[in-house]
């Protein structure tokens, strides 16, 4: 009997269809198969191979992990094969129709060689260019992103050196970014590149106070920035963004109508709110937000490089700092209420972003402390995995260049 390197839990089966409200011939039904097969499968006798590993999970509704048992964030080469219900002989025929999968001679003993992390033979699979082009290849073919492609990588083979993607290509700004400059007045611009400036120098003081660990809220409020307050001046004195229009000579009487003309072009929001004011009470609050393509707008006009995302396997500066956390903790690990919020879902093993979203890179885990004699857990505590260990040892040198300000492992 051939060796199956994904084991279903047989008794996975039979509860996800009890759970499912299905007979044994319904499900058998759903999946094309015959009802002894299905027999087969819920007695352990029979293990289903790729295409219906995945056949199973549509009829039963759930995730291929469900039936193996894979935590979110876990997930190997095989794993990926097997969620896209795909043979090792299918993939390798779709790989061969690429040029990628030409050079490397793509066939199916190739691909269950890489999935169980032997050596591949063939010059060119030593070359973390090819690789790099190879994992860009099977995450089209497996209709995931090319992050979970490499992570998956990385975990089937973590002797080898790590795939390097193709760099992207760098591209000036959208031409509707610099129509939409180039079609507001000298007054807008002003206006525009100020609160660009002001929604720019928040978000370094957001940055600033989560390296110094300090509560902050979230993106949707504090980027709705003050612009006046509904008293007199003399007496609540300007708000910075005021104080930079005043500073560029055009913060006037006819703010309000620039206000409301930036917001007619869809550049900025406009809310109101209330504050509590020492000395006289409560006063509305103008606040503005600038949007995703006003940003752009004004990034193309000032001159400004587009933002631009990190590579599709690197993190954000964000997670960046949140994984630094836990390496540095070493050994010992973070307390488990030391971290809370999205980042686990990102990062964790056993998280998702949502039900139906990709997993968690898998960069850390919760591991339990135990009493001594091992009578029980006396607590959770937060660590790198393998994986995670490795991206840093792998990348660290590129996040240095990319985030200069972050703290590395060692600091």
């Amino acid at each position: 009997m051939p060796r199956h390197l994904l084991a279903v839990e047989h008794t996975k089966i039979r509860a996800l269809r009890e759970q499912a409200g299905l007979t044994p011939q319904e499900l058998a039904d759903r999946v094309g198969v015959t009802y002894r097969v299905v027999v087969y499968w819920e007695e352990g006798r029979y293990v289903p191979e790729a295409r219906n590993v995945r056949r199973l999970a549509d009829a039963l509704g759930c995730a291929t992990a469900d039936l193996t048992g894979t935590p979110s964030g876990s997930e190997t080469l095989v794993d990926l094969r097997y969620a896209a219900g795909l043979t090792a002989e299918e993939v390798a025929t779709r790989l061969r129709a690429t040029a990628v999968g030409r050079d490397l001679f793509v066939d199916a003993h190739k691909v269950r060689s890489l999935e169980r992390g032997r050596q591949v033979s063939g010059w060119n699979w030593r070359k973390p260019g090819h690789t790099g082009r190879l994992v860009q290849q099977l995450a089209t073919v497996y209709e995931v992103p090319v992050r979970m492609v490499m992570d998956a990588w990385m975990r089937t083979r973590p002797a080898d050196e790590p795939p390097r993607l193709p760099e992207r290509e760098r591209h000036g700004p959208p031409a509707s970014a610099v129509e939409g400059w180039e079609g507001l007045n000298e007054r807008q611009r002003v206006y525009l590149g100020e609160i660009l400036r002001d929604d720019q120098m928040t978000e370094t003081e957001m940055w600033m106070r989560r390296q110094n660990q300090v509560r902050v809220p979230p993106a949707k409020q504090w980027r709705k920035l003050p612009f006046a307050l509904d008293a007199p001046s003399e007496v609540v004195g300007h708000t910075r963004l005021q104080q930079r229009l005043r500073s560029a000579g055009v913060h006037d009487q006819g703010a309000g109508a620039t206000l409301h003309s930036l917001e007619r072009l869809g550049l900025i929001k406009v809310t109101k709110d209330r504050v509590e004011v020492p000395g006289v009470g409560e006063v509305d609050r103008t606040l503005v937000e600038i949007t995703r393509r006003g940003r752009a707008c004004a990034r193309a006009g000032l001159g400004e490089p587009a933002e631009s995302a990190p590579p599709a396997h690197l993190l954000s500066e964000w997670l960046w700092g949140v994984l630094l956390r836990v390496a540095a903790a070493g050994p010992e690990g973070l307390h488990e209420s030391e971290l809370t919020g999205k980042s686990l879902f990102y990062l964790a093993v056993g998280y998702r972003p949502k039900r139906q979203a990709h997993p968690s890179r898998g960069f850390i885990e919760l591991r339990p402390r135990m009493a001594p004699g091992d009578t029980h857990v006396l607590e959770y505590r937060w660590h790198t995995t393998a994986l995670g260990q490795q991206h840093i040892a792998s990348y660290l040198h590129v996040y240095m260049e990319m985030y200069p300000a972050a703290a590395s492992p060692a600091q």
